[in-house]
């Protein structure tokens, strides 16, 4: 399986993060989510988010979560990219994309893909509100 864990000060387009990157021709599904930042939490207005993250550890944590799903979903590709500094609302600070055979899979490991990188990776958000 292809991986790539990136995390980038860069802002996220994801039409180029797309585009830079080629599907194969055995993948039948293709499904990417795009997260951004709500210009509301809990009820208060956000002015943006601002991320860090402690990279060896980031790389080392998707590396144990991609080898999970590779184990569990026939997956041709697995891309992570993750924004860190100040996000504004309406902006994207995460992007990923699996590739699949079939798209049930494809689905089913992006979705558990994204709720183990909240769980268990080390990037941290801390609101500023605005």
């Amino acid at each position: 399986m292809n991986r790539s864990v990136v995390l980038t000060a860069d802002p996220l387009d994801e039409a180029s993060l797309a585009a830079s990157r080629p599907v194969s021709a055995t993948a039948g599904a293709v499904v990417s989510f795009l997260g951004c930042v709500r210009s509301m939490e809990s009820g208060r207005t956000l002015a943006a988010i601002e991320y860090e993250a402690f990279p060896e550890m980031v790389h080392r944590q998707f590396q144990v979560i991609l080898d999970q799903a590779e184990a569990r979903w026939p997956l041709e590709s697995v891309e992570v990219v993750h924004r860190t500094g100040r996000v504004e609302p309406g902006r994207p600070s995460v992007w990923i994309r699996v590739t699949s055979p079939h798209r049930a899979e494809a689905l089913a490991a992006l979705g558990w893909i994204l709720d183990e990188m909240k769980r268990i990776v080390p990037i941290w958000k801390r609101p500023v509100w605005g």
